[in-house]
C-alpha cells in the first residue's frame, strides 16, 4: 500500500550541471539608524570637553617645563655665588 513506486525506464543524471562560477550577491537592505540631534549635540558637546581638557593638560605640562627650567637655573646661579 506504502511502497514507492518506481518508473520503468530511469533516466541517467546529466553528467554535468551548470553551476555560476560566481553567483550574485545577495543585497540585504541595511537596517535604519535613526540620530537625533540630542545624540549628536552630546558628541559634539564631549569632542570639545575632551579637546579642552587635552589642551589644558597641554598647558600645564609646558608651564610645569618652564618653571623648572627656571627654578634649576635659578638654583644653579646660587651654587655658583
Amino acid at each position: 500500500m506504502f511502497l514507492p513506486k518506481y518508473p520503468d525506464s530511469p533516466t541517467p543524471p546529466p553528467a554535468h550541471t551548470h553551476a555560476p562560477t560566481d553567483p550574485a550577491p545577495v543585497h540585504r537592505p541595511a537596517p535604519q539608524i535613526s540620530v537625533s540631534a540630542g545624540a549628536v549635540a552630546a558628541v559634539l558637546v564631549g569632542g570639545v570637553v575632551l579637546t579642552a581638557l587635552l589642551a589644558a593638560v597641554a598647558v600645564t605640562a609646558i608651564s610645569v617645563a618652564v618653571a623648572a627650567v627656571v627654578l634649576r637655573s635659578m638654583l644653579r646661579d646660587q651654587h655658583r655665588r
